[in-house]
């Protein structure tokens, strides 16, 4: 991967997540190279969705694969990105057809708990 990637990746991650790298959970090599390059230096930098389209769709999944701990990490970034709560919920509720009630209601706790975070 290119230097180009990388800083592409960490500047994104930066936007998302609004920590400075190192912070969080450690991730060992490769998978954090992968991470930072190709995850968020060259898929989420395609032109086919926008940043607030791709995060509700990575919501989406998380939320359909009942990922409790990286819902909380995207519904952060979602938010800090500009996605409205309102958006968040409406999946969540369309979502429950295809994915199940429990990971709705699962989803509605971590959303919760994102969004009371922001209140203090």
């Amino acid at each position: 991967m290119s230097d180009e990637q990388r800083e592409k990746g960490l500047t994104l991650l930066g936007k998302l997540f609004g920590s400075p790298v190192g912070e969080g959970p450690a991730i060992p090599e490769p998978l954090g190279r992968y991470t930072v390059e190709h995850l968020f230096g060259e898929v989420w930098q395609q032109d086919d969705l926008t940043l607030k389209e791709r995060s509700l769709a990575t919501c989406t999944i998380l939320f359909a694969l009942n990922r409790p701990e990286e819902m909380k990490i995207h519904f952060r970034g979602a938010r800090n990105v500009g996605v409205e709560r309102e958006k968040l919920l409406g999946v969540i509720a369309h979502g429950a057809h295809y994915a199940g009630w429990p990971n709705s209601m699962a989803a509605l706790r971590v959303l919760d708990e994102v969004w009371s975070e922001n209140a203090s």
